[in-house]
């Protein structure tokens, strides 16, 4: 019975400060972003802050990323593909991709208030309960695209908390297809063994090193719809190549 509560104490301890740190360096940093988020020429200003905070979340808590890049990013627009097995996933992005993107993210982001300020213009809503949203935020990303920024998307669609990977939505590959831009796949490979999605007392919690890979780039040069499926499945097995299960 000690045993069981010696571990449940600790993660849930660590928890709580982790919780405590993201939101004390947003209410910080808030007016900032607000500032920033106001005018449309400043968002990359304001993507350098969230990068910075984005350390701050990973490092104060003891949560030490390790990114290894398989080669030099794409020049222009892009699309980043990763898995998603923990909410550590959206935060270490920041780390992990120095250049500007945009993020496609649930529509339920919207009831957050300190978090909505993100998705207000900067980055783009998806609801995935309606067709018709799900259609116009592929055609904003599309837009962003032909602009030269970079967009990120999980195609899992949803986390995963244990890890496995579960199978990908054709979104995200199609948009690279159309817009003949090309994909990075990025793998997060043990960010579930730290902040794990599921019960606060049951989950993994606790500081450790984040190992994130970002692979080489996927051309989609001369693909078609035709080649959809066997796109989604080429990116889904480099980034299951680079999985930290166990």
């Amino acid at each position: 019975m000690f045993s069981h509560y010696a571990g449940i104490i600790p993660r849930a301890l660590w928890k709580i400060f982790f919780i405590l740190n993201f939101v004390i360096g947003l209410i910080i940093l808030y007016p900032i972003f607000f500032i920033l988020l106001l005018p449309k020429n400043r968002y990359n200003a304001a993507f350098k802050l969230m990068r910075f905070w984005a350390h701050w979340v990973a490092i104060i808590p003891g949560v030490i990323p390790r990114v290894t890049r398989k080669s030099a990013l794409p020049e222009g627009a892009c699309i980043y593909v990763a898995n998603h097995a923990s909410y550590l996933d959206i935060v270490l992005s920041y780390v992990a991709v120095p250049n500007y993107f945009v993020y496609m993210g649930k529509a339920e982001i919207d009831k957050a208030p300190l978090l909505r300020i993100f998705f207000r213009d900067m980055n783009i809503y998806v609801d995935r309960k309606s067709r018709a949203g799900s259609y116009a935020a592929f055609v904003a990303a599309g837009k962003k695209l032909a602009k030269g920024e970079s967009v990120f998307i999980y195609p899992e669609g949803t986390i995963e908390a244990k890890g496995q990977l579960k199978p990908f939505k054709n979104g995200a590959f199609r948009m690279a297809i159309e817009n003949q831009v090309p994909i990075v796949p990025i793998t997060f490979r043990n960010n579930w063994k730290l902040l794990q999605n599921g019960g606060f007392f049951k989950a993994h919690g606790r500081p450790g090193i984040a190992e994130v890979i970002v692979h080489e780039p996927v051309s989609t040069a001369g693909l078609t719809e035709s080649d959809l499926v066997s796109l989604r499945h080429q990116v889904r097995e480099i980034i299951a190549s680079e999985l930290k299960l166990k």
